[in-house]
């Protein structure tokens, strides 16, 4: 594989800078943390980011996007790292609902909900996970039985990112409950205003509540908000882990990069860069990182994987992922000795890698946990025979 940019990569990338630099606002830059989670001002930024064009660079340009090869967006995370700009609100809603809703949306479901995916009109969730159905999915017990041009969703789903703040929600329901459980699933698109929805935050191990559960008491959801036939929520549901899985490991490259980046400034503020466990922990996390980031490059280069939906080893980089950050936020934390065990003003870097280590806990568990996605890798990828 080629890893030059083109002419017009380079350009885009030149552009793309330009424009951030110009763009980013002076109270993001002068923050105290406050914009992290501030709906208003995430709203507002990512409507400016879609105006001037920087959203759904692979999208399909009939759809609001760019029609750009996968290059681009790596791109255009690249510089998002390197100039510490706000994210864009709608995480799932472009990296995931989006994409679900192109390949297996009609018409009139893409022109209802892709514009307002792009500017963060909209913000989506995703209702897959339950507490007896994490990562396997396939247990899902949320029901939907329809009643005249209506289905009516009662269930519990859990570990629901931006729920608290959603507009519209990704929900995987069981419609069929004689059927075989992974044949009697369907897939829904919810207006998360409906009446009988109760959203309650989890406060994490980090003080953030960031996860959600939600109730759904009798929901009634309108018989065309499905997503493809009645019966495939299972094939949809695998279409949006993919882009979950895939798409979204050029990002996490790019957290990581950040991570090694604050970790090597940290050994070196410290005076702690001859110590031979930190610096073979550098090294490992250095070497995990190329790792990553070209295996991601194959797989979204790789023809095999059509209509842009990674195939599935996008699994070998999620796990990738999650170990290398789980090792380098301990690593950060065994530099500190004791000093480790504090928190907040008392700590060195006033806590960041006490945070940062005990958010990485969820990595090995969200998005599929570690142990499910080494058995996909086993059994699609490497094509080893079924354990069970």
């Amino acid at each position: 594989m080629d890893f030059t940019e083109s002419e017009d990569e380079q350009r885009f990338r030149l552009e793309l800078r330009s424009w951030l630099e110009a763009n980013i606002p002076t109270e993001w830059r002068e923050r105290e943390g406050f914009a992290a989670h501030d709906e208003t001002f995430l709203r507002e930024w990512s409507a400016k980011l879609a105006d001037a064009g920087w959203v759904g660079l692979t999208w399909p340009v009939e759809y609001g996007g760019r029609g750009l090869a996968p290059s681009y967006q790596n791109i255009y995370l690249e510089e998002l790292a390197r100039a510490d700009a706000p994210d864009h609100v709608n995480v799932i809603g472009i990296g995931f609902a989006g994409p679900t809703i192109i390949n297996w949306g009609t018409e009139e479901q893409k022109a209802t909900y892709l514009p307002a995916i792009l500017r963060g009109d909209e913000v989506w969730c995703q209702g897959f996970s339950e507490p007896g159905a994490g990562s396997d999915l396939g247990s899902a017990r949320t029901k939907a039985v329809l009643d005249g041009d209506e289905w009516v969703v009662n269930g519990q789903k859990v570990w629901s990112s931006f729920a608290h703040m959603a507009d519209r929600c990704i929900l995987v329901v069981r419609t069929e409950p004689h059927a075989p459980k992974h044949l009697g699933l369907s897939f829904l698109l919810v207006d998360m205003k409906s009446p009988g929805i109760d959203v309650r935050p989890l406060p994490q191990i980090t003080g953030v509540p960031e996860f959600n559960e939600m109730f759904f008491d009798d929901v009634r959801v309108p018989r065309d908000s499905m997503l493809g036939a009645r019966g495939e929520g299972w094939k949809v549901a695998m279409t949006t882990l993919r882009h979950e899985r895939g798409t979204a490991a050029m990002g996490m490259a790019l957290s990581l990069e950040k991570q090694l980046s604050a970790f090597f400034d940290f050994l070196v503020e410290r005076d702690l860069t001859e110590d031979p466990r930190l610096r073979e922990a550098l090294g490992d996390a250095w070497v995990r990182l190329h790792a990553l980031r070209f295996t991601n490059m194959r797989m979204l280069s790789d023809p095999k994987n059509v209509d842009g939906v990674p195939g599935p080893e996008s699994s070998v980089a999620k796990l990738t992922w999650s170990d290398a950050n789980q090792a380098l936020t301990k690593a950060a934390l065994d530099a500190q000795g004791l000093v480790g065990g504090l928190d907040g003003a008392d700590a060195w870097s006033n806590g960041f890698w006490q945070g940062q280590r005990l958010r990485a806990r969820a990595n090995t568990i969200e998005g599929g946990s570690s142990e499910i996605l080494k058995n996909v890798i086993a059994e699609r990828v490497l094509g080893l025979p079924r354990s069970r």
